[in-house]
């Protein structure tokens, strides 16, 4: 079982934001940017371009809905959308609030403490739980 399946199934702790029976978000532990949120299937898949055409265009559904509730919490021009895959072998969305390119520098991180993370994503799941 991934380390994502095991946050996903609330056996890791986790700054969740949104979730349905196929997805799961949740807060970045080393953001980029305030914000940082991943989305992952539940479904174990290494690569997103493996997954099931449905899935694939499901799981970007899921994908905007979260990013949509980001930005109404997160001050920020847009969201950016990234897709990596190689630290974990669980396939996984990058969503990150940003208002130039260069905030998308994955070589830089921001230190958010653990009461802001837990209210952010609080306020990103209430914002999601809103729109359906």
């Amino acid at each position: 079982m991934s380390i994502f399946s095991k946050i996903a199934a609330g056996e890791i702790p986790s700054y969740k934001c949104a979730e349905n029976d196929k997805f799961y978000a949740f807060l970045d532990i080393n953001p980029v940017t305030k914000g940082h949120t991943l989305v992952i299937p539940r479904k174990e898949i290494d690569y997103i371009f493996d997954m099931e055409d449905d899935d694939l265009a499901d799981f970007q559904i899921f994908a905007k809905r979260v990013a949509k509730a980001l930005k109404e919490v997160i001050p920020c021009k847009k969201i950016a959308q990234a897709v990596y895959g190689l630290e974990v072998n669980h396939a996984h969305i990058h969503l990150l609030p940003i208002n130039k390119e260069e905030d998308a520098n994955f070589h830089s991180h921001v230190t958010i403490s653990n009461e802001e993370q837990k209210e952010i994503a609080e306020k990103v799941f209430a914002a999601f739980s809103a729109h359906k």
